[in-house]
This record gives structure tokens, sequence and C-alpha cells, in this order.
């Protein structure tokens, strides 16, 4: 016992980045244009344990798309809720497929968790925060752990919750990377047409912002893009992402 305890102890549990690092590594890519930092980072050796985590959504290709130039073997993570539009499955197959990836990853909720806490699937209509947390965070979590840094694909003007995001931050002791931090819409669409990379099919049915098929509905003329999330709810993200500022609600 006396052995396997002097073992436990030379295991380094240390945090591999700390929100210290995050900020000094915001300070040296300042500047620095998107996907030249991103290739940097892909070329140092802190960062060859790292994921690509998306949501396959209405602006999902452009980050899809810079990190497929630079190495399509990066392993590519998506949680299906299994309460997804059947079209954004089908969009995730086509485009993950035409971007030449080879390492899909999808991750589902466990059916145990969901046995004890959603056995009719309906939470989502009385708890939609408990629901995010069954089918979105504790399978992205589960994803997440044999990696060092991740890379997400959130922007600043997508809410006002996102509007102080850093490029780069500290996310329970990995580094999350948030390449497209400060693009707007009109950037966002220009690669598109730039690249002529393919839309999400329920774009042009009037959702801009699309994530589970209960919880989405279409935006109206005039309405903030993510009007249609969780209509009705005080609610404007699903949890997998922490807050960034003290007192605020978790985002994503």
């Amino acid at each position: 016992m006396a052995s396997a305890a002097r073992k436990l102890d030379l295991i380094d549990t240390t945090p591999r980045f700390t929100p210290e690092s995050a900020a000094a590594l915001n300070a040296r890519f300042d500047g620095v244009e998107t996907t030249e930092m991103l290739r940097r980072l892909f070329d140092e050796p802190p960062f060859e344990n790292v994921a690509l985590v998306s949501s396959f959504g209405a602006e999902s290709a452009v980050l899809l798309h810079m990190v497929a130039q630079i190495d399509k073997s990066v392993p590519l993570i998506y949680v299906n809720t299994q309460k997804i539009f059947g079209d954004t499955l089908a969009y995730r197959d086509e485009l993950a497929e035409r971007l030449g990836f080879v390492d899909l990853r999808v991750y589902r909720p466990d059916p145990y968790l969901l046995a004890q806490k959603d056995a009719t699937s309906l939470r989502w209509s009385y708890d939609p925060d408990g629901c995010c947390e069954l089918r979105k965070v504790e399978p992205l979590r589960r994803a997440l752990a044999p990696f060092d840094a991740w890379i997400s694909g959130r922007k600043g003007f997508q809410a006002k919750t996102r509007s102080m995001l850093p490029r780069l931050e500290e996310d329970e002791g990995r580094l999350k990377i948030n390449p497209l931090a400060d693009w707007d819409k009109a950037r966002l669409d220009a690669y598109f047409d730039e690249h002529k990379l393919p839309r999400h099919p329920l774009e042009a049915e009037g959702y801009p912002s699309i994530g589970c098929a209960p919880c989405t509905s279409k935006v109206q003329p005039g309405e903030d893009p993510r009007a249609g999330r969780w209509r009705g709810w005080d609610k404007v993200e699903c949890g997998i992402h922490v807050a960034e500022k003290p007192g605020e609600e978790p985002v994503f």
C-alpha cells in the first residue's frame, strides 16, 4: 500500500493551463491573423493534444474549413443530444466528408442517466437547463477528458454573454481556443462566399441559430439571431461554457 501511495504522489495533477497562462497567450497572439494563430498553436508541443468541438450549426463551416486546411486529423467532436434536427445530422456528415476530417467522434447522453432523469424524454419542456446538462454538458465533459486543449466556434457578437469573449481562455485546467471570438457576421458571410462553403439547410428556412429541435424556433425579421433558442424561457445558453464574468449564468 505504501508503494502504491508513493506512485500516486508522483502523478502530476497540476492543470496544464491556468487563467494566467491563458492571458499570456492572449497577449502573445494579440493582432495575429486567425489562421496564422491556429497554425502556430498546432506547431507547438503543448497543443499536440487538442480537439475541435463543433455543433455543425449555421456558422460552423468557417472554423471547420480553417482547421481542415491545417490538419484534417484533429479529433472532431460532435455531441448528438438525440434531440437534433435530421437536417443537422445530414449536414454534419456532408461537411465532415467534404472537408476531409478523418477522426469524427460522436458522443451521446449516458443512457443510464437518461433513464434516471429523463425517462419520458420531455425534460426539455419543463427544465431546459437540466436537459442541457444531461444531453450536452455531461457528454462533452466525457469527450474532452483525454485532451489538454479544445477549439470552440463561439463569437463575441452572438450574445451579450459573449461580448468580452477572449480568443484563448482557461477552462477546467484546459485551454479553450475561440479563434473566431472577434469575427462579425459580415466577415463570416464573406468567408462562406470566398470558399464556397455549403450553408446549413435550415438557415434559409428562418433558423439563424440552430440547436436541438424542441428548443429551436424560427426567428422573425428584426429579432435577435438567437431569439429562436429556448423561446419563452429566461435562457440564452446551454451551459457547456462557464460564465465570462462572476455572477453570470453559464454560457454556450
